[in-house]
């Protein structure tokens, strides 16, 4: 059992809101707390860029005697209305692509692919004295492990990781091509350059199991 009917006072509230009385469209529904005394009225809302949202009134009354009071006159989307897509922060959504001459991709400190400098040390990759400064430590940031894992796997499922046609097709794979040049650091064993200079892949990195007819022991 509905508890009140304060439609006409729901609709001159939502048309003195409103910036035109043309605004305010047809009712739609109404939703009744009989509980606190709380109706909620939907009318629809002919404004430019809302299509499909509704008006939404809502009115309270303290008690059965006393005149409805207007709560708040707000104006939300409706089961058809047009919405603005949910935001991707500009760091997921960027493409290689966007980075154009003069365009700068501002750095974020939080980003988990990369850790300071000063934590790549020796022990954390295995590597002797020597190699420590394959490692960076002249940077303010290097890969973290995360990092390191992300273009990993970008890499081998890439277009110059081993699954790909050309690489399936090959003679022999990039690790034993006189052509390869193995990249410093963790991802030593596992990815290099393409120095072949009629290769599809030349300066690119590829993986050691990729290949290509380019090889540089190929042999018919």
């Amino acid at each position: 059992m509905k508890t009140f009917d304060a439609q006409s006072v729901a609709r001159d509230a939502a048309l003195a809101d409103a910036e035109f009385a043309t605004q305010v469209g047809d009712f739609v529904s109404v939703d009744y707390d009989d509980e606190n005394r709380v109706a909620t009225y939907l009318f629809a809302a002919d404004i430019a860029g809302y299509r499909g949202w509704r008006w939404c009134i809502t009115v309270a009354k303290v008690d059965e005697d006393a005149t409805p009071t207007v709560c708040d006159v707000v104006i939300l989307p409706g089961p058809d209305s047009l919405l603005a897509p949910d935001h991707i922060p500009y760091m997921d959504r960027i493409q290689p692509e966007d980075i154009t001459p003069g365009v700068i991709v501002p750095s974020i400190l939080e980003d988990t692919r990369l850790v300071p400098g000063v934590n790549a040390l020796a022990q954390d990759e295995d590597l002797d004295a020597t190699e420590v400064f394959d490692l960076g430590l002249m940077r303010p940031r290097v890969l973290s492990i995360e990092g390191r894992d992300q273009a990993s796997k970008r890499w081998y499922t890439g277009d110059r990781g081993p699954n790909t046609p050309l690489a399936q097709g090959a003679p022999k794979p990039c690790a034993s091509c006189g052509f390869f040049i193995p990249i410093a650091g963790s991802l030593r064993s596992a990815f290099g350059v393409c120095a072949n200079a009629i290769a599809p892949d030349d300066a690119r990195v590829v993986s050691v199991d990729h290949g290509c007819g380019a090889h540089s022991e190929a042999t018919l």
